[in-house]
């Protein structure tokens, strides 16, 4: 389903940085990846309008959905423009043995030393990363696309901040946001069990389809919350194992619904064994699960802001951790190359100790960011300007 926004504010800013790659001479594969439902097809084909002779091609509609399918639309574009052909491929993921045939008629054209163009559009599986990372290592540029986040939600649907917490991620939910209950159904059927259904359990290695689901519900009451394993564990319904739970939790954060930050110790063997903290990577991942006035709870409020602004964090270059010691926690940790940053979100909920001196105590040369419903426009906006403000 193709996103429709009128608004030309909401042009994302992947589409400005593919634009900028289709104008180059010989640019590598582009690969264009995110979550279902976010706006990549849309995206694309506003680009595309700068490219009137591109062929476009979705795999979805594919009928038998084999490789031939790939030569067809190669053929297509060629005749479409025989000087510098553009291809555009949506849900590739969906052709059997896709990355083997592309990588033969990419290499050929390489070769040939031909101006072809070729753009791969997915959503995350587990097909489509063995494929990039087996077949087209080396051959492609990674272009990646996220949730909405609330700079663009309110520039595109003039969310104000409870909006966007309540409803944020995924910009159809602004036409239903007027039918709670409504929207509570899409979430569940067109995002979720999709997900779910057909980018996870139909193409990844789960044994048992029941506890993979379990993990999921277990996984989206925990917002911003550092849960251990063995409490994962003991919530199951049927048996599981610790390494069992990992395997889930990466399979969900490959497609895009949860991120696991580690705990930061400056020792990278001690983060491994660190329970995780639990990112939903949109805020509607969670609050799908609430009531419509539950965000009038402060403790809840607090819970799903510290969780968008991880999110919005969580875009930016570099690692993303989380850090406690004892009665001493501190929200999370940025680290890009040599610079530690200590970010405390404040909103909502009480905190006990004082998290940010302990760090500072333990790690001298960190700095420190506070975000705040107040500033926390300006943080969505741009983050890499919001830290080096600080």
């Amino acid at each position: 389903m193709s996103i429709i926004i009128n608004d030309s504010r909401s042009e994302r800013a992947f589409v400005k940085n593919l634009r900028a790659r289709l104008r180059e001479g010989r640019p590598l594969i582009q690969v264009i990846l995110g979550p279902r439902q976010v706006g990549k097809t849309t995206g694309v084909e506003q680009c595309l309008r700068d490219f009137p002779r591109a062929h476009y091609a979705n795999a979805d509609e594919s009928l038998y959905q084999s490789v031939e399918w790939i030569d067809e639309q190669w053929q297509a574009a060629k005749m479409a423009d025989a000087r510098a052909p553009i291809l555009v491929i949506d849900e590739i993921q969906k052709i059997q043995r896709w990355s083997e045939k592309i990588k033969a008629l990419w290499d050929a054209e390489w070769h040939a030393k031909s101006r072809f163009k070729l753009v791969l559009l997915g959503s995350s599986s587990p097909t489509l990363s063995a494929g990039l990372d087996e077949s087209l290592a080396g051959r492609f540029e990674l272009i990646p696309v996220y949730h909405w986040g609330f700079d663009e939600s309110r520039a595109a649907f003039r969310y104000d901040l409870k909006t966007y917490l309540l409803y944020g991620g995924y910009p159809y939910a602004a036409k239903l946001k007027k039918d709670f209950g409504r929207w509570q159904a899409y979430l569940k059927s067109s995002i979720i069990e999709t997900v779910i259904g057909k980018d996870i359990l139909r193409h990844a290695q789960v044994r048992k389809p029941a506890l993979f689901r379990q993990v999921f519900e277990i996984l989206s009451s925990y917002p911003a919350r550092e849960v251990s394993y063995n409490r994962i564990l003991g919530q199951l319904q049927e048996g599981g194992n610790t390494d069992l739970v990992k395997h889930y939790i990466h399979l969900l954060s490959e497609a895009f619904l949860f991120k696991a930050l580690e705990k930061y110790s400056g020792s990278a063997v001690r983060r491994k064994v660190s329970s995780p903290k639990i990112l939903p990577l949109a805020p509607s991942l969670y609050t799908y699960r609430l009531g419509e006035k539950d965000l009038d709870d402060p403790e809840t409020m607090g819970w799903v802001f510290e969780a968008a602004v991880g999110a919005e964090i969580s875009r930016m270059p570099g690692e993303l951790f989380y850090w406690r010691d004892g009665m001493h926690e501190v929200d999370f940790v940025h680290v890009h190359g040599s610079t530690v940053t200590a970010i405390e979100v404040k909103a909502g909920r009480r905190k006990r100790g004082h998290g940010l001196a302990a760090f500072r105590g333990k790690f001298p040369k960190s700095r420190v960011a506070f975000v705040t419903p107040e500033n926390y426009p300006a943080l969505s906006a741009d983050p890499a300007e919001f830290f080096e403000k600080i």
